[in-house]
């Protein structure tokens, strides 16, 4: 099996590493990411300028390129340029963060998993709950087998799992679950930087609850959470009352 690895938080990432570890396991790995972090560059690409690409030795434990861009750039240049051969899965992460909630509309992760099923390739994105000590070894080992039990995935289709925090034990189990389509509850703090400017420092408290268990509700709990995502953002039901209107 032919395995395309990337992730937002740069080639350099520990998540990244770790989740490659796992995976030569099963298949042969080839690792396009971003030269350096793309924490919330969301499904941006790169066209007003070319794409720098090194081949880069990662801490000495194996071999990636490296592209000055987005992880949808990655994705992109990876399946039409730089992997040889067919792609028989995509993978994003590890994340240092989860992505549930309103957070995949941000993520680089899912946009690049997504940018997958753009191009017909099954595509798992995964992400690791943040904490002070964030044990990426082990959340990779969770994270292949829960892959392990999806394959095999279709072409186009996009999962999204989420890994509780590890410092808390076990995870209880797995949660199939919707996303959570509830926010944040965000304000911005008021500072003044070294220039004496009026600078704003977003932040925020953990997710409004949901009524019923969703991705970000359950990864509280401590279950891992597996969401099927896709890339159609279509409300049909909705178009189908639009077309009722005389117009």
């Amino acid at each position: 099996m032919n395995i395309l690895l990337t992730n937002d938080d740069g080639i350099f990432a520990p998540g990244l590493a770790a989740i490659h570890k796992e995976l030569v396991k099963i298949g042969h790995v080839t690792v396009v990411a971003p030269s350096d972090g793309q924490s919330g560059a969301s499904h941006s690409i790169t066209f007003a300028e070319p794409l720098v690409c090194n081949k880069v030795d990662i801490n000495g434990q194996f071999t990636g390129f490296s592209v000055q861009g987005s992880p949808a750039d990655c994705v992109k240049l990876a399946a039409m340029q730089l992997h040889e051969g067919p792609i028989d899965l995509l993978v994003a992460g590890i994340n240092n963060g989860a992505n549930a909630g309103i957070n995949v509309y941000y993520s680089g992760t899912v946009a690049a998993a997504m940018e997958g099923a753009f191009l017909k390739i099954p595509a798992v994105a995964m992400s690791l709950a943040i904490e002070p000590h964030m044990d990426y070894e082990q959340a990779a080992k969770y994270g292949v087998q829960i892959l392990q039990k999806l394959m095999p995935i279709g072409k186009g289709n996009v999962i999204n799992i989420n890994i509780p925090a590890l410092s808390k034990g076990r995870p209880k189990g797995v949660r199939v679950v919707p996303q959570s389509s509830k926010g944040f509850n965000e304000y911005y703090i008021r500072q003044q930087n070294e220039q004496g400017q009026t600078v704003f420092q977003l932040a925020g408290e953990p997710h409004m609850s949901d009524e019923i268990p969703t991705d970000t509700t359950s990864l509280v709990k401590g279950f891992i959470t597996v969401t099927a995502l896709v890339p159609d953002m279509t409300d049909h039901q909705k178009t189908q009352e639009l077309k009722k209107i005389e117009w």
